[in-house]
């Protein structure tokens, strides 16, 4: 932003597509490995820069068990760096065996930090104050945990593990717009929700009437990378950060993501898709080369969305929790923004099993979640 002469021009100082070009990298994968993995490095030997502990977040999967990687290739077999990994006691959900692979042999202390239905409650109306709009649900309440464990624990910086998946096409979302059965503006950002994560039946006609689609600019030639954009400009990215970011200061930490470097996604957006994703295998050239820096175990298993048990716990040890929320939320702006009926009728449905996600109910509990934290505002 430039003020001269009482005149205001405001021009975007870094644009991640024009940086990226048009035109696909012709080098051999070896090249590209070789600079991709030296880049991986540098961005995280960066993020250690601190006169304070920095410690890891390990979730299990390939992103976060590559950051230990790195960080054990860095600093050598004698790292006693701390890796915190939440946890749900649920095997379903709970990425333990992988997170056991990464860490056998190894000197760094396993820290887990345990989220229960009955932590749910109080927990989210901490976050909610803190967040101050809508977040994610009960993947934010875990990491809420994390990072105050953390602080506990005398870590003030914590490495996660973001921006891999968009940087290399490992969304499940990501296989159907290139094979050409989905486009774009069909695909949404939860993964493996099949039946539809949102219900814009539940919405009143006054407030759908004044909704705008969310339109993704195709900035590039191709479906694959126009996805891959707006999942890292205008969706995932910037709402992981968002939670992220506030939940990190909620404990007083430092959150850093060493995947973001610009550089990294500037070099993995200009790869070619049969690099990103071939014979069904999702972020193919990026398993390759990480493969040396962690078990074989860790490196091929498939993507797994980082869960908790929450659409199980919202119709169980949660419900009436749950039920108590979409109340508060109905009481303020059923007419309004909501259909009462519809919700109503869609709450039951969930409850009786029949949905594949919990994600627009989760909406519903937030919007209540919301109200409580004006109340309790306006009254003190």
């Amino acid at each position: 932003m430039t003020i001269q002469n009482d005149q205001l021009q405001i021009t975007c100082w870094y644009d991640l597509a024009e940086r990226s070009g048009q035109t696909l990298d012709t080098r051999s994968e070896d090249e590209v490995a070789e600079e991709y993995l030296a880049l991986l490095k540098e961005s995280t030997r960066l993020r250690f820069r601190s006169d304070v502990p920095v410690g890891v977040n390990l979730s299990g999967g390939l992103d976060s068990s590559a950051l230990l990687g790195l960080v054990q290739e860095l600093q050598g077999e004698s790292s006693e760096v701390k890796a915190f990994t939440f946890v749900t006691g649920d095997d379903r959900y709970d990425e333990l065996p992988w997170v056991h692979q990464m860490l056998a042999h190894t000197k760094h202390p396993s820290i887990q930090c345990t989220l229960r239905p009955s932590d749910v409650p109080d927990l989210a109306d901490s976050v909610q104050s803190h967040q101050d709009e809508p977040f994610g649900g009960m993947p934010t309440l875990a990491y809420a945990q994390l990072f105050a464990r953390a602080r506990a624990e005398g870590v003030i910086v914590l490495l996660d593990g973001q921006g891999l998946d968009e940087q290399w096409a490992g969304y499940d979302y990501y296989k159907r717009v290139l094979d050409g059965t989905a486009k774009i503006q069909d695909v949404g950002t939860v993964q493996a929700a099949k039946k539809g994560a949102t219900r814009p039946n539940c919405l009143s006609k006054e407030f759908v009437a004044v909704a705008e689609s969310f339109q993704a600019p195709a900035r590039f030639p191709d479906a694959l990378r126009n996805l891959q954009y707006r999942d890292a400009m205008h969706t995932k990215i910037p709402r992981a950060l968002r939670f992220n970011d506030r939940i990190s200061m909620r404990s007083s930490t430092e959150l850093r993501e060493p995947f973001l470097d610009h550089r990294l996604f500037e070099l993995a957006l200009r790869q070619p898709a049969d690099r990103k994703i071939a014979d069904g295998v999702q972020k193919r050239l990026l398993r390759k080369l990480v493969a040396r820096l962690m078990p074989g175990g860790v490196v091929e298993a498939p993507k797994r969305p980082l869960q908790t048990p929450q659409r199980e716990w919202l119709r169980e040890d949660l419900r009436d929790w749950a039920d108590a929320n979409i109340t508060s939320a109905l009481d303020s702006y059923g007419g309004q923004w909501l259909d009462a009926r519809s919700v109503r009728n869609e709450w039951d449905e969930y409850q009786k099993g029949e949905s594949d996600n919990s994600f627009y109910v989760w909406q519903w509990i937030n919007l209540g979640l919301c109200c409580n934290s004006i109340k309790q505002l306006v009254t003190s």
